[in-house]
């Protein structure tokens, strides 16, 4: 393994320093086997974590850990205590559980094959609930709420609260995939199906992580230039471990990093399953990501072991509990909970002895009991809340361990097969009633013979439905939910911002992509308008003659420029601001996209209207980044995008990629989008003039 590689290095590196002090080095050596046999390994991690976190504020140069032991990142005795009803909130979330895998049963048992998904929200209800319970807040919190990027396949389990919460009825969600004729929801969720409900559609792999850095990065630009204070929204983002292998998704981290987006928190949901089996049968998925977002500079919060768990860790005061989860694979995790109890003893525990005698004082049913740390709300609310009073300028990531399946009984429960399964049938549904504790709700009769199965939603003023409600009122609303109040109007342009180009280059010839620039600096001046122009290129700005707007708009930089540019002399300098009006975005063209999503949006998400020009060349738009422009039409997206120096007239010889005769057939294909190819300045006066009007 990669992991075994980087310690044999660091072995052989550490062997080749000479020790001037070998008695001084013993000393050390004998002092840390000490606190391991006198308090166990927990204490002897902490110091060793504290010894490198002084190594680093002084500046000693020693290599910063990307992969810790397999266990949680949160000690117990460091978790805040938590603060809700457990009863009531296990209550909740056995009614979400059993109204979400109702809901897809009833729509295939209405037409076969229609789909849906039961096993993803199985396994990460609980990761939603702490967040619509504690954190997730609404348009009405102070600055603005909270924007959650929900995983795409867990959308009935959303759906599934917002019925509990009174927003849908039973029309609802026995429509779910039933569209036509109204009242159905969409599959996933999806802003231009469902515009009052959904806000970002998330259901392809990639697109939501990806568009949250950028989002969150954009609510930055927003506040350093004046134009809205977002500093008390977060965005949430939540993926499965399966989606990071889509290079969309773990792509952009770094610049998470780079610009210091502590407004970011994304959760993982290693339920160890992709699709069509493991994610990383044969090492550890969660240790995988652990050392990328490590490396990359972000906070890592490992939720891996419920607290169950907590007294076998206290006990193992020689590691080999430790030892034997590192050593453990995900496939061999995966077949645990497959199995039962027994298995878990012979299987995991049994291989050491030492780890077999931590726990010969449980029975079988006991050690099946044990949970994983994203089935436990008091460790998922730990590690939220730890996530949001960080303060050291990073974004976070929650590796949160659970199981596809979890509680669709064992024929669901981290089989292969469980991302695929769309029924039940009543055997099943009576064992999950039973799983649920939820005799008393759900009639047994309702389970039997041709019986449909209920919904259960609990009346208001009973104390589970007043919980939603208060829990709700007090984050500042309901979520999800999509807004299009304007706050902060936008002044069109007026006809003199447009005379130039109307005027034409005169006898000077000029190509469309230079009138535009033109055109783009005239609006960038323009009262009451001109703050809202987003430019954003992806390291081209020079090819469109666009460095001339450089040194007036400047280029935005978080941090400012922090250097003097070596061109600095020159009137169109490379010029960097913090509030600097351009993004140039460097070589990724999924990124400046998911930017011009940010910016395209923000008159729903925040009531700001802004008008972002994408400026991308030739092919490398509609060909290259086709997935992300569907889905910034999906989230009702409003802004222009605009192929600069393309067709098969400047670019002959550069290859077939480049030779462009295909980006208008490729835009015509979206629906949304009002595809022109301008051969005239006057034209594209007229069509950015019109556009800003009727967007």
């Amino acid at each position: 393994m990669a992991g075994d590689l980087g310690r044999t290095l660091d072995d052989e590196y550490i062997h080749q320093l000479p020790d001037r002090d070998p008695v001084e080095t013993q000393e050390w050596l004998d002092s840390l086997d000490a606190v391991v046999g006198e308090y166990g390994p927990d204490r002897a991690r902490f110091l060793i974590a504290k010894l490198l976190e002084r190594a680093h504020e002084t500046t000693v140069g020693v290599p910063g850990a990307v992969r810790t032991p397999y266990i949680n990142t949160i000690p117990p005795e460091e978790e805040p205590e938590f603060p809700g009803d457990e009863h009531i909130e296990r209550r909740i979330r056995r009614f979400i559980r059993w109204n979400a895998a109702v809901m897809v049963i009833k729509a295939n048992h209405r037409e076969k094959g229609i789909g849906g998904h039961l096993s993803t929200f199985a396994s990460s209800a609980t990761l939603y609930e702490i967040g619509f319970n504690h954190f997730f807040r609404g348009r009405d919190a102070e600055g603005g709420g909270d924007y959650v990027y929900f995983q795409g396949h867990a959308a009935p389990g959303v759906y599934a609260r917002a019925f509990l919460e009174g927003r849908l009825d039973e029309k609802h969600l026995d429509n779910f995939r039933f569209e036509i004729g109204g009242h159905g929801l969409s599959s996933y969720p999806h802003p231009r199906l469902m515009p009052e409900f959904w806000e970002f559609p998330t259901v392809s792999m990639g697109i939501g992580p990806i568009n949250s850095i950028y989002h969150a990065r954009f609510n930055k630009y927003l506040h350093n230039r004046g134009l809205d204070d977002t500093t008390k929204s977060r965005i949430w983002c939540f993926l499965g471990d399966g989606e990071t292998d889509e290079p969309e998704t773990l792509g952009a981290i770094s610049l998470a990093t780079r610009e210091g987006l502590d407004n970011l928190t994304w959760v993982i949901n290693c339920n160890l399953q992709r699709l069509d089996g493991p994610v990383r049968g044969n090492g550890q998925i969660i240790s995988e990501l652990e050392a990328v977002f490590r490396g990359a500079g972000w906070n890592v919060i490992k939720v891996i072991w419920g607290s169950g768990w907590d007294r076998l860790l206290a006990k193992d005061k020689d590691g080999a509990l430790v030892n034997v989860m590192n050593s453990t694979v995900d496939g061999e995790y995966q077949r645990y909970k497959a199995e039962d109890g027994a298995y878990v003893r012979d299987h995991f525990f049994g291989k050491d002895p030492r780890t077999k005698e931590l726990v010969s004082d449980m029975s079988d049913d006991d050690i099946w009991a044990l949970r994983r740390g994203g089935l436990d709300f008091r460790k998922i609310y730990a590690a939220y809340k730890v996530a949001t009073e960080l303060d050291n300028g990073k974004p976070t990531v929650i590796l949160a361990k659970t199981i596809k399946g979890w509680t669709l009984g064992p024929d669901v429960e981290g089989r292969n097969a469980t991302h695929q399964i769309k029924e039940l049938t009543n055997q099943q549904l009576q064992e999950l009633r039973r799983t649920l504790h939820l005799e008393d709700d759900i009639p047994a009769e309702s389970l039997e013979g041709d019986a449909v199965p209920r919904y259960f939603r609990p009346q208001p003023g009973t104390p589970e439905h007043n919980y939603l409600v208060e829990a709700r009122d007090r984050l500042g609303g309901y979520l999800p939910k999509r807004n299009t109040t304007i706050t902060k109007p936008l002044t069109l342009p007026t006809d003199e911002d447009f005379a130039e180009i109307y005027a034409g280059s005169g006898k000077v010839e000029a190509s469309t992509t230079t009138a535009f620039t033109r055109l783009l600096r005239n609006l960038s001046r323009a009262e009451g308008f001109g703050d809202r122009v987003v430019p954003i290129v992806p390291d081209e700005a020079r090819t469109f003659g666009m460095d001339s707007l450089f040194r007036e708009l400047k280029i935005y930089a978080s941090k400012g420029q922090l250097y003097e540019p070596v061109d600095a002399s020159m009137l169109l300098s490379y010029s960097e601001s913090q509030d600097g009006q351009i993004l140039e975005e460097g070589i990724t063209e999924a990124g400046s996209l998911a930017s011009w999503t940010a910016a395209a949006t923000s008159y729903s998400t925040r009531g700001i209207p802004m008008v972002p020009f994408f400026i991308f060349y030739s092919m490398f738009g509609f060909q290259r980044v086709g997935d992300l422009i569907w889905a910034a039409a999906d989230a009702r997206a409003r802004g222009f995008l605009l192929g600069a120096t393309a067709g098969r007239t400047t670019l002959q010889g550069e290859g077939l990629q480049h030779q462009d005769g295909h980006s208008l057939v490729l835009a015509s294909t979206v629906p949304v989008c009002q595809a022109y190819d301008p051969a005239f300045a006057y034209e594209l006066g007229t069509i950015v003039e019109d556009g800003i009007r009727r967007m």
